[in-house]
Parts: structure tokens; sequence; C-alpha cells
């Protein structure tokens, strides 16, 4: 039987730390995907003249894929790593999203009876 004769500080530490790295990771992740939705729609209407309809839903996915970002940038801060251009590189992220990072879209007002 073994036992770690490490201090307690130094466990929680550790455990701190494996935390951090796991959130960096699924931070990432939801960057990855939200992107990768956006680009998914722009391949798709490409060709096609964009009805407003179409601007308000991919308006929708930049908003989404900014607070993505946001997520990931201040994660990353919270660990110390302050130069975000490594993400922007990375994940490849347009101007548009880095625009709007962090931005939270006004809540709807429900319709008057």
């Amino acid at each position: 039987m073994s036992r770690d004769l490490r201090p307690p500080v130094d466990i929680l530490h550790y455990e701190i730390v494996q935390e951090q790295a796991s959130a960096l990771g699924r931070m990432g992740s939801a960057l990855e995907q939200s992107l990768a939705r956006l680009r998914e729609f722009d391949a798709a209407h490409a060709h096609a003249e964009t009805p407003a309809s179409m601007q308000a839903a991919r308006r929708k996915l930049v908003m989404e894929a900014g607070q993505a970002l946001w997520m990931l940038v201040v994660q990353r801060e919270a660990t110390g790593l302050r130069d975000s251009r490594h993400i922007m590189r990375t994940y490849n992220v347009p101007g548009e999203v880095q625009r709007c990072m962090g931005l939270v879209p006004a809540p709807s007002k429900p319709a008057s009876k």
C-alpha cells in the first residue's frame, strides 16, 4: 500500500492544474466546433445571394463563435497565458469573430399583447 507523501497543498495544486488543462481543452474544442459550423454555413451559401433570414442565421453563428473565442481567451488568461495571438493563428479565427468576441446579444423583448 503506497501513500502519497506530498503535502496536501501540492496535491491540491496538481489537481487544480489538471482541471485548468481540461477546461482549456473543452474551450478549445467548443471554439473549433463553432468555427466549423460557421465555415460549413459559408461553404454551403457561397454562391447564393443571401436573404435577410440567412444573414441573421450567419450572424448568430458568428456571435456563437465569438462567445466560444471569448471563453477560451478568458480561460487562458486565468492560467497566465496572456497573449491570444497564438489562438487566432492556430484556430484561423476570422476577423469578424475576433471583433465580436465577448459581446452578448441583447435579450429579445417579449411580444406585447
